[in-house]
């Protein structure tokens, strides 16, 4: 875990595209994630293909819809492969498509995995990217998340931690929970309470309320691959880039 990633989908109110590219490999990222809103069509796949190969980037982690995924397997594989992606993961799932109780979570897993199985059959990872929802508490000991999980041996996890944390659980004991099937984490960060509005109360990584220092030694004990960071609603995207990295760096 030595070689940093950055989600694209923190730079998107930054445009152009070649700009952000550009500025990370200058602070010296060497990879980055992208998301559905990349990947319309051939043609903007092949343009951030070029972008990376400019800037000296690869691509091994990306966000699919889950509509993308399921109802356009091949529009799915030509950006896997011309990207050269090596984990497909849904990154969210609308509220009023959420499953309601155990029973239809379980479902949606097994749905999950079913979906996954051209990918894996590919020699993709292909899993799931939580939000907060996926650690409420729907009565008994597994959460959302574990039902998720269980739809298959073969999914694989990006733990974004702090939603973790927002759902109101320990990021430690769910590291714990999945260290052998994480393949990435998101490394963000929680401003201080009332702090940060005009960000939607998130922070640069290392400037905000969570303990990365111990985050990263319990993510050094798993099978996590990739640290890749993010900040949904940065004011400054290059000031958030620069921090993360420098943060990361020195834990």
């Amino acid at each position: 875990m030595t070689d940093f990633s950055y989600q694209l989908y923190s730079s998107r109110n930054f445009p152009p595209l070649e700009k952000t590219l550009k500025m990370l490999a200058e602070i010296g990222y060497t990879q980055v994630e992208g998301y559905g809103g990349l990947f319309q069509d051939k043609a903007a796949v092949d343009a951030l293909k070029a972008g990376l190969d400019q800037n000296g980037l690869v691509m091994p982690t990306g966000h699919f819809g889950l509509d993308l995924v399921r109802d356009d397997v091949d529009h799915t594989m030509y950006i896997a492969k011309t990207l050269d992606v090596d984990g497909i993961f849904i990154p969210h799932l609308a509220e009023d498509e959420r499953p309601a109780g155990a029973a239809g979570w379980a479902a949606f897993g097994r749905t999950l995995a079913e979906i996954g199985k051209p990918y894996l059959d590919a020699g993709y990872r292909f899993g799931w990217h939580n939000h907060d929802f996926e650690f409420s508490d729907i009565g008994g000991d597994d959460l959302p998340i574990d039902f998720i999980m269980q739809g298959g041996d073969a999914l694989s996890l990006e733990l974004d931690i702090a939603w973790v944390q927002v759902g109101g659980r320990d990021p430690l004991e769910w590291i714990s929970k999945y260290a052998d099937r994480m393949v990435a984490a998101h490394v963000k960060d929680i401003a201080p309470k009332g702090e940060n509005s005009d960000e939607d109360g998130w922070a640069d990584v290392g400037h905000g309320v969570m303990d990365w220092a111990a985050i990263t030694g319990a993510l050094g004990q798993t099978n996590n691959k990739y640290l890749v960071m993010e900040h949904d609603n940065p004011n400054d995207d290059a000031r958030f880039a620069r921090r993360a990295f420098e943060s990361v760096s020195n834990f």
